[in-house]
């Protein structure tokens, strides 16, 4: 089996020593398992299998008077909460056999448990297994541990995102100094470079090694060897526990394969995270179609347009609806591949032309029209479908991608995309004429242009919009010009000032959207105070002035940005763009920011060596397959990208994505502002 193959098969594989357990069972199963799940197949699987009833891992669950066996399925650590909400949903029921599978595995337990050693066979497990027959209520009923690592969600064949992760985001300075607070004053550390595995909170420590031991599965599973290289703070410490992988280093030894691995921060350019250039529908329908519950990526198309009803309060809610995971049709599948990378007319001219297709084929009465795509346009093809049940089953795939192009096209907000989308042209070109303080006094009149802040105007910035342009400004605040002698206390003047209004703003909200009321900390206006709002607004933009020093040690990759040279307008330069570009360069060129993490005494004699004689150091573009890695996330226009620089340089290396979440917009300041990156939610 080539690596490729297997890379794809793998997800699959994993869910394999859970489904053989489900039989007769009821399965309990966490939001971050149910992802994974949902994009490997879905309810269907485990249904299949033989499951009699899927539910919530919650302590409000419960097994029925009937159902004797429970699979419980947990992408955390057997221990606090998570051990709290398997004993009450046993005692609640009637269970005489318990099968739990976590995605954590033994080792990293013993590490949990603060036992340092390795011990033989799995006591850990064993110790939970007794406490579940003891919630059973009987020791001679049948209990069972046992490690999978149900992590990997297959977006498309070349996009594998990690569900269990998407809270892990690399560290900024505010970390810096909560990790130093700690320590003794000599021993301090001086930047975020500096930070090794040993000195971050244990919650930390059990996500990296959780995470480097999924990916240590994947290797082991397609028989490689990798080299890890890494581009940032947090990429280091992950591709250091790779690297060091006590499982790994056997492997190594006799793998056929080889591959390179590259983990890249995605502090490092934040730009392209929150930018609203990429002229991508599946950014678009991920920003402005609600979430499906629970989950960090899919979200809900209304379904009501398949049928005769009309759109009223009696019928909201009555339909399930539709996802972007298409797992049964090989059709909507390359579909749903085209949309995720292809520019948005493309994408809408396929969308059509698969509807058009399966209408066709169904011999369904379409009426043809050429010219631009319209939502209208692609909701009567859709509507051909309802009268006829076959094919509406047939097709439902295609028919749910149709429809969730149509509602993103007509949606009330995208006229706020398009306007956040003129304000960063407006913001890039400034900072090539202006120092920082004059380009963020140009952000004071949109916050100030709405007394109401109800954002009646559909073209209206939101306070949110708001902070999603402050990212965009300081991940690029390094690129402005010079402000001379007095920069910082203009800087500081002009930074106060946008807490005033920011503040001024929050107070007159009718509403909070969810970023404001996990930034703020309450649930509605009327309990949020000025002095409350002020004090978190301070909080954000002290986040906001570590994002603007999150490429200082960088030496070749400290700009994304190329200013006007007066027959050009200034440009943002994707970071990925400029990594990749150095690895496929024709010259093989050595590159200080892409650090090679060597393992073991070969590669450390090499190193060595290489001080008096001229030794090749590994390179990241040495092998037929390449694993790029975004720690915090990645937009469907990078994944354009990445196809684009891979065919500008005819590479003959397979470049795989992976990736801790498929990033909107309006992720990334709940991933600054709110997340607590130091100490991420371990089910503890």
């Amino acid at each position: 089996m080539l690596p490729t193959d297997g890379v794809v098969s793998f997800p699959g594989q994993t869910w394999e020593k859970v489904l053989s357990k489900v039989k007769k069972a009821v399965v309990f199963m966490d939001d971050r398992c149910l992802e994974s799940l949902h994009w490997n197949g879905g309810a269907a699987l485990l249904f299949e299998a033989g499951a009699r009833n899927i539910k919530q891992f919650s302590s409000f669950e419960a097994g029925g008077q009937n159902e004797p066996k429970a699979v419980f399925v947990v992408s955390t650590v057997l221990k606090g909460r998570t051990a709290d909400i398997i004993k009450d949903i046993i005692s609640l029921s009637h269970f005489q056999y318990c099968v739990v599978f976590t995605t954590v595995p033994h080792s990293i337990h013993l590490l949990a448990n603060n036992v340092t050693t390795d011990l033989e066979g799995n006591p850990v497990f064993e110790q939970f297994e007794e406490k579940l027959c003891e919630w059973m209520g009987d020791m001679n009923y049948t209990a069972e541990v046992m490690h999978a690592p149900v992590v990997f969600a297959p977006l498309t064949q070349q996009l594998h995102l990690l569900p269990a992760f998407s809270e892990l985001f690399p560290l900024l300075e505010v970390d810096l100094e909560a990790i130093n607070e700690k320590r003794p004053e000599k021993k301090r550390f001086g930047s975020l470079m500096d930070v090794d595995m040993h000195s971050l909170p244990p919650e930390l420590q059990i996500q990296i090694k959780s995470l480097a031991s999924a990916l240590n599965a994947l290797f082991e599973f397609i028989s490689t060897r990798e080299e890890s290289f890494s581009v940032g703070p947090m990429s280091r410490l992950i591709a250091g526990e790779l690297t060091n992988h006590p499982q790994a280093k056997n492997r190594r030894k006799s793998a056929p394969n080889k591959a390179s691995i590259v983990f890249i921060d995605r502090t490092l350019d934040l730009t392209g995270a929150v930018g609203h250039h990429g002229d991508n529908l599946v950014e678009k329908i991920l920003s402005v179609l609600p979430q499906l519950p629970g989950h960090v990526t899919d979200v809900q198309v209304d379904m009501l347009e398949l049928t005769h009803l009309k759109q009223t309060t009696d019928t909201k809610g009555i339909l399930a609806p539709g996802c972007l995971a298409q797992n049964q049709s090989a059709t909507a599948r390359l579909l749903w591949e085209t949309m995720l990378v292809a520019k948005q007319k493309e994408a809408v001219m396929e969308v059509r032309r698969q509807l058009v297709e399966a209408a066709s084929k169904e011999n369904l009465p379409i009426k043809m029209s050429l010219g631009r795509v319209t939502a209208e346009q692609l909701c009567s093809y859709v509507q051909l479908f309802r009268d006829s049940w076959g094919a509406l089953e047939s097709h439902s795939g295609v028919l749910q991608l149709g429809l969730a192009a149509a509602q993103a096209l007509r949606h009330p907000a995208l006229p706020r995309w398009d306007a956040c989308l003129a304000f960063e042209r407006l913001l890039l070109q400034a900072l090539g004429d202006s120092d920082l303080a004059e380009v963020l006094k140009q952000l004071l009149p949109l916050i100030k242009s709405s007394e109401s802040g109800t954002g009646s105007d559909s073209s209206e910035l939101s306070v949110d919009d708001l902070l999603v342009l402050l990212v965009c400004v300081y991940s690029m605040a390094k690129e402005a010009c010079p402000g001379g002698a007095d920069e910082e206390k203009h800087v500081e003047k002009v930074e106060n000032e946008l807490i005033g209004a920011l503040t001024l703003r929050l107070a007159r909200q009718t509403s909070l959207s969810p970023l404001l009321q996990e930034i703020t900390g309450v649930s509605g206006p009327e309990e949020l105070t000025v002095e409350r709002a002020h004090s978190a607004l301070e909080n954000v933009f002290e986040t906001l002035r570590g994002v603007s020093h999150a490429r200082d040690h960088l030496k070749n990759f400290s700009s994304v940005y190329t200013p006007s040279d007066g027959a050009h307008q200034a440009t943002y330069r994707p970071l990925l763009k400029q990594v990749l570009e150095e690895i496929f360069h024709p010259d093989r060129r050595e590159c200080p920011d892409v650090e090679h993490m060597s393992g073991g005494l070969t590669d450390l004699l090499k190193t060595g060596f290489s001080m008096f004689m001229k030794v090749t150091r590994p390179h990241p573009s040495d092998h037929p397959l390449l694993f790029l890695f975004l720690v915090g996330g990645v937009t469907p226009s990078e994944l354009r990208l990445i196809r684009e620089v891979v065919s500008t340089h005819k590479s003959c290396t397979q470049v795989l994505v992976m990736s801790t979440r498929l990033l909107r917009p309006s992720d990334v300041p709940h991933l600054l502002f709110r997340t607590d990156r130091l100490k991420p939610d371990i089910g503890v």
